[in-house]
């Protein structure tokens, strides 16, 4: 009987620390997938003796990734459990991997802002500026080392709790029961992108239209006094507004993930709204 090819806790914590430079080479096409695949190296190593079967495991996790730095490590341990399975012989292909991926950091994306970047980091920061104002050293060194200390060790037992949890996922891939994690965290997903395009996305339109308006009045003197003004009629940006509240912004988010879908680039993208935007301003439409 072949031995079972495991992840040692060791080689588990030495993803958990590349993790930590998840965002060290991010850029606009494929956000994260560059520190993603160099935090998989140790795993990818240990579970695939063979050199083609490295390249093919590095291949599929350069793929699109994106989500908080923190709440990543959850991600990270299903994954690596995913990957253990299958150098194990489990029936588990790449979209089953990416499609896990992609399901969980949406949604995990949406909590990690407001827990640590809107709510505990804040709290932290005002605790240490006010020792600091005092003129304490321990102000800065408590921010310091405790949001390091706070934020390490949820990193590394949510990466634990992951590991174990996508073992039972494994196990029950022909119950459904990864089917089911996967569509709700899309769901999720969604209704939180869906509440962000407000947010995160703006447009606004200076397009109005204005027609002159002859006016007669009596000055001190009683005689009249002539006098054409322009008076606006029309303006795009409160006709829109009126109909949706930010409609431009959801149509350009919609028309985003279409070419998306349709593989154009993001760089393609990202360079088209930017030129529109200038050329929008000039002309005086936005």
């Amino acid at each position: 009987m072949e031995k079972k090819i495991t992840l040692s806790k060791g080689e588990r914590f030495r993803v958990a620390l590349r993790h930590q430079f998840l965002q060290g080479s991010w850029n606009y096409e494929r956000m994260q997938n560059g520190g993603w695949g160099y935090a998989m190296i140790p795993a990818i190593k240990k579970l695939y003796p063979n050199k083609e079967d490295q390249i093919k495991a590095m291949q599929r996790h350069l793929e699109f990734y994106n989500t908080h730095p923190y709440v990543s490590s959850p991600v990270l341990g299903v994954t690596l459990a995913l990957e253990e399975d299958r150098a194990n012989g489990a029936d588990i292909d790449d979209v089953t991997i990416q499609g896990v991926k992609v399901g969980m950091m949406g949604p995990l994306a949406g909590v990690g802002d407001p827990v640590f970047w809107f709510t505990a980091r804040p709290i932290l920061g005002a605790l240490a500026a006010s020792l600091a104002l005092t003129g304490s050293i321990i102000g800065p060194l408590l921010f310091f080392i405790v949001w390091n200390i706070m934020r390490l060790a949820f990193e590394w037992y949510t990466q634990e709790f992951g590991y174990r949890v996508g073992t039972k996922i494994t196990k029950d891939l022909s119950g459904g029961l990864l089917g089911k994690i996967t569509e709700g965290a899309s769901i999720l997903g969604m209704f939180i992108v869906g509440a962000l395009v407000k947010r995160w996305v703006s447009i606004n339109f200076t397009l109005t239209a204005s027609r002159p308006i002859d006016t007669a009045t009596l000055n001190a003197a009683g005689e009249v006094v002539r006098e054409i003004k322009n008076v606006e009629y029309f303006n795009l940006q409160h006709t829109l507004d009126s109909l949706i509240p930010g409609l431009p912004a959801l149509l350009l988010t919609l028309l985003c993930c279409w070419l998306l879908r349709k593989k154009v680039s993001p760089i393609t993208i990202i360079i088209v709204l930017f030129v529109v935007g200038v050329v929008a301003h000039v002309a005086g439409i936005m």
